[in-house]
């Protein structure tokens, strides 16, 4: 029982995390098109698994989609680290822009996101051996 609730909570943690992700590109989409055409698309892909991982998730009870999660996760949080420090093809405004509010809080939920997929992962792991 115990480990049901966990494996839940992290369940629901998870879809948060993911929801986050998506809202916060679902808001800074409409200046990437004119920016860097490439990277609204990316940001798209990204909204599309992130909303095809919650559905997921709150249908079921799947290792893989809490190891597909934290891929997202990772991934997003990488390509950040590479905005903020080196910068993408076209698009090199944001080097060093480490606390504009909206990617602030993007690398927040990254990191929740990435954490609780793993934690997840864990839980339901645990819960089918026992």
């Amino acid at each position: 029982m115990v480990q049901e609730v966990k494996q839940h909570n992290r369940q629901i943690a998870t879809v948060m995390g993911l929801a986050g992700i998506a809202v916060i590109h679902i808001l800074d989409l409409p200046g990437k098109f004119a920016e860097a055409p490439y990277l609204a698309y990316g940001y798209i892909g990204i909204i599309m698994v992130a909303g095809f991982l919650i559905e997921r998730l709150l249908t079921g009870k799947r290792t893989v989609d809490y190891l597909i999660s934290s891929l997202l996760s990772v991934a997003v949080l990488v390509g950040f680290i590479v905005n903020r420090t080196v910068g993408m093809p076209g698009a090199t405004g944001d080097i060093g822009n480490w606390l504009e509010p909206l990617g602030f809080l993007s690398l927040f939920v990254e990191i929740w996101a990435a954490w609780q997929s793993v934690a997840g992962y864990r839980a339901l792991k645990a819960l089918s051996q026992s």
